[in-house]
């Protein structure tokens, strides 16, 4: 099963600047097990100590945030796009 993940500028040292990466992975989270294989220190960036993913990353998956789907547990399709998306926060006090 071949996903598309699309890579933000912060993690692309770790994908020697690739914008996207093909995997596998029959969940978000295979994918992410996936992606650490290849990438090494790619996982700690995307989910934290308790397993869950960190506050200020979003994953999408063709186009829908997986938090509001079935998380870390949502199954992915052939062909899917996973995007990677740090959250950012700032504004005018």
């Amino acid at each position: 099963m071949s996903v598309t993940v699309k890579i933000p500028t912060p993690l692309r040292k770790l994908t020697n600047g690739e914008t996207s990466v093909a995997t596998d992975g029959a969940t978000v989270g295979a994918i992410v097990e996936s992606l650490e294989s290849s990438y090494p220190g790619m996982k700690e960036r995307l989910i934290d100590v308790s397993g869950d993913l960190r506050h200020f990353v979003n994953i999408y998956l063709n186009g829908e945030d997986v938090r509001y789907l079935d998380g870390l547990n949502s199954a992915v399709t052939d062909n899917a796009e996973l995007s990677i998306v740090p959250a950012v926060a700032g504004g005018l006090k």
